[in-house]
C-alpha cells in the first residue's frame, strides 16, 4: 500500500448559514490542513484528520469576517483552530460513504457524520495516482459554544402558509448551518 498525502491546494472547507434568518452567506476557510491513512481496497480502515485555522474564515466582506473572529462568534484568539478527526467510514455504494468523527469548534466535541463522494481517480504523468473526494454535513451552530446569533436574538422571517386560506403568518425553522468539506485530492507518495 502506498501513503497518501492531501493535496493542501485542493482541500478546501467552505460553508453556508443563514443571516438574520433570511440570506444565506457563504464563505471559506483558507488554511486547513488535512491528513490519513486512505484505503481504497479496505475503506472501513481509512482515517481522516482536519485541523482548520480560524482566523482563515473568509466571506468576502472584511468588517463581517472581523465580526466571526470576535467574541461573538469564533473567538480566534482563545480557539485559534477547529478540528474534525474521523472514526469510522462506511461504504453506501461504489463511491459513496458516510464518515463519522468528532468536529470540535470552540473546545466543544460533538459527533458528525458526513456523506462522502468520490469524484475519481485516475494516474497523473506528474503528479502520481490521484483520488478526489467531496464530503458535506450539515451543524446546529448552537452545538458550539456561546455564539451571537443576529445581535443576540434568534430571527426567523415570516412565511405564508398555503393551506391557510386568510394567509395567516407563521415563524419559519431556522435552518442549520451548513459546514461543507469539498474537494480533498489525494496524492499518492510512495515510500
Amino acid at each position: 500500500m502506498s501513503n497518501w498525502k492531501f493535496d493542501p491546494m485542493h482541500t478546501q472547507v467552505e460553508f453556508s448559514a443563514k443571516h438574520l434568518g433570511m440570506m444565506t452567506v457563504r464563505g471559506h476557510f483558507a488554511e486547513v490542513t488535512a491528513t490519513g491513512d486512505i484505503h481504497p481496497e479496505h475503506p472501513e480502515r481509512t482515517t481522516v484528520q482536519a485541523t482548520i485555522n480560524t482566523a482563515s474564515i473568509r466571506t468576502h466582506n472584511e468588517q463581517r469576517d472581523k465580526d466571526l473572529r470576535s467574541s461573538n462568534f469564533l473567538e480566534i484568539d482563545k480557539y485559534p483552530t477547529m478540528t474534525f478527526k474521523s472514526i469510522k467510514l462506511e461504504m453506501t455504494g461504489p463511491d459513496s460513504a458516510t464518515l463519522t468523527g468528532d468536529l470540535t469548534i470552540k473546545g466543544n466535541t460533538h459527533p458528525v457524520t458526513l456523506k462522502v463522494v468520490k469524484y475519481g481517480e485516475f494516474n497523473d504523468p506528474n503528479m502520481g495516482h490521484r483520488i478526489g473526494y467531496a464530503a458535506e454535513t450539515v451543524i446546529d451552530r448552537k452545538d458550539f459554544g456561546k455564539i451571537r446569533l443576529d445581535a443576540g436574538r434568534q430571527i426567523h422571517r415570516e412565511q405564508r402558509d398555503p393551506d391557510q386560506h386568510r394567509g395567516r403568518a407563521h415563524r419559519g425553522a431556522r435552518e442549520p448551518d451548513r459546514l461543507t468539506f469539498r474537494h480533498p485530492d489525494l496524492n499518492a507518495t510512495y515510500i
